[in-house]
């Protein structure tokens, strides 16, 4: 505090003043705020140092009007900072240069401005693009069994309806095969014929697999496995039929013969165990000649043999309808993978697009920063800049000059004039407040209109 007293008295020591003692006239306060004809820095200081001198001889150096005097000061100032034309220029260059500045900048961000919003538009195109691909692909998956041929695929049209329509055929001709031949196998290997049974039921028992399984597991297992062995042979005669060779011909031709011989056994088997219950005395041995005779024996052979070739050829139909109708499933699964891979593709563009929003977002909030900024430049332009500094040291002038009125020509005692002059300061201090003239802002710009 005592620091601040000494340089506030420092401020205000006496000055010697080259003019001529003013005079007052019947106590009234005037205030000379014409400006100075001099241009010079010293000039204009020694013009508000006799203006203070004056106005404090005009008032006897009283604090209260020491305010109204200051704010009078503080207007001729700004008066006179108005008419120092290139002295103005020179304060509002800064602003000016940033006002290009900003003009630039905003040029800058429309440029990319329209680049964000022509990304986005392109972006926007791009996921249209793949949802109209992802559209031809699910109407390609629809019609894909319908017409093959067009999309490339080497499949039969129709295939899936034929694969249906074969394993329909299939399933009751293979139950017929597990139940002829359990039935066939048990009759010929285990059973034992009844003399007063029928042809029919001594071949075809109707319990035969239940039988079977009481007679043993051994004889249980045989009668429930064999027929598989009539179904893995059809299976190996399409598996050889698919790859045209004549080693594959001619193993297709040894299985249907070991089928036919297996048949045989089967028929053989049961029409001896026929024969042996209607023989006599005189009838000859059984053998191949006299089966071959036997009508039952045809018929066993023919009911197992002929119906199995008919299977195998249902079987191998099937199989080569649900290839076909595999490559249509393939052509299908592909194209869902195609579209899984096109809605990735569209997850991607949309975080893009997203992120594209954010940056135009940001964008024309730059651009309304800095148009706000620069209407801000434009009414500091517009107006007056008064530079606190200066009209801080001029200030001073012209309190000099009050308080040297004060200190030399009052006539009242010296306590009486400290006492005075401790209020006048104050009034100072708070003027230089006001205007914003403090030591702490005193390199700020005061800008007068705005």
């Amino acid at each position: 505090m005592n620091t601040m007293t000494n340089n506030i008295k420092n401020l205000f020591r006496l000055k010697p003043v080259p003019i001529d003692e003013p005079k007052v006239e019947n106590d009234i306060v005037k205030f000379d705020i014409e400006p100075s004809a001099e241009t010079t820095e010293e000039s204009r200081k020694r013009s508000y140092h006799e203006n203070g001198y004056r106005d404090s001889s005009r008032n006897n150096g009283n604090h209260t009007a020491l305010s109204i005097c200051l704010d009078a000061i503080y207007s001729k100032f700004q008066n006179e900072e108005k008419q120092l034309v290139e002295k103005q220029n020179k304060l509002k260059e800064p602003y000016l240069n940033e006002q290009k500045n900003k003009e630039t900048e905003i040029k800058g961000l429309t440029v990319s401005l329209d680049n964000k919003e022509d990304q986005l538009k392109n972006i926007g195109e791009d996921i249209e693009s793949v949802q109209d691909k992802i559209e031809k692909i699910k109407f390609e998956i629809n019609d894909l069994p319908r017409n093959p041929e067009f999309y490339n695929v080497k499949a039969t049209k129709g295939a899936s309806t034929k694969f249906w329509i074969g394993l329909i055929i299939l399933i009751p001709i293979s139950l017929y095969l597990f139940t002829f031949y359990i039935s066939t196998s048990y009759s010929a290997f285990f059973k034992s014929f009844d003399a007063n049974g029928n042809i029919i039921q001594n071949v075809l028992d109707a319990q035969a697999f239940n039988k079977a399984w009481d007679e043993g597991p051994l004889e249980g297992a045989f009668v429930t496995l064999i027929p598989f062995v009539f179904l893995g042979l059809g299976y190996l005669i399409h598996m050889f039929g698919e790859n045209k060779s004549f080693v594959n011909y001619s193993k297709v031709a040894l299985l249907f013969i070991i089928t036919f011989v297996f048949d045989a056994i089967l028929a053989y088997e049961i029409e001896s165990k026929l024969y042996e219950l209607n023989k006599t005395f005189n009838s000859a041995p059984f053998d191949l000649s006299i089966a071959f005779t036997k009508n039952q024996f045809w018929g066993i052979i023919f009911a197992g043999f002929i119906v199995y070739i008919i299977w195998g050829l249902v079987f191998d139909f099937v199989m080569k309808e649900h290839k076909e109708k595999d490559k249509i499933k393939h052509e299908q699964t592909k194209r869902q993978k195609d579209i899984l891979v096109y809605q990735d593709k569209i997850g991607d563009l949309e975080k893009q697009k997203e992120e594209v929003r954010n940056n135009i977002g940001s964008i024309k909030e730059l651009i309304a920063k800095a148009k706000g900024r620069i209407e801000e430049l434009q009414n500091i332009i517009d107006g007056t800049i008064i530079p606190t500094k200066d009209y801080k040291l001029y200030a001073s002038e012209y309190m000099q000059g009050w308080i040297t009125f004060i200190s030399e020509k009052l006539a009242v005692s010296h306590p009486v004039k400290q006492d005075m002059i401790e209020e006048c300061k104050k009034q100072y201090m708070y003027n230089l407040n006001k205007v914003g003239a403090n030591s702490d802002s005193q390199n700020t710009v005061y800008m007068s209109v705005l």
